[in-house]
């Protein structure tokens, strides 16, 4: 599950993906754990907060998908 929002400057991409994340936790009840952005967006940098961020060419360069990781491994419940 995620949402895409639109990246109207790039400049500012640190700031809009915090922004989409906290749409996503009030939207969800749950903190966004994922990004993924065209290749060209992202820099060196992968880790934004607790936020892993991760090129993927099948999102559009003006846009930015914000959600969470169905692959990461889920704790037991004890």
């Amino acid at each position: 599950m995620g949402d895409l929002f639109f990246i109207e400057d790039a400049s500012q991409l640190d700031g809009k993906i915090l922004w989409a994340a906290e749409r996503y936790r009030q939207k969800y009840g749950r903190a966004a754990t994922l990004v993924m952005l065209h290749p060209s967006l992202l820099r060196s940098q992968r880790q934004l907060g607790a936020l892993r961020l991760e090129p993927r060419k099948t999102v559009l360069p003006s846009y930015l998908w914000v959600g969470e990781d169905t692959n990461a491994a889920t704790p037991l419940a004890g």
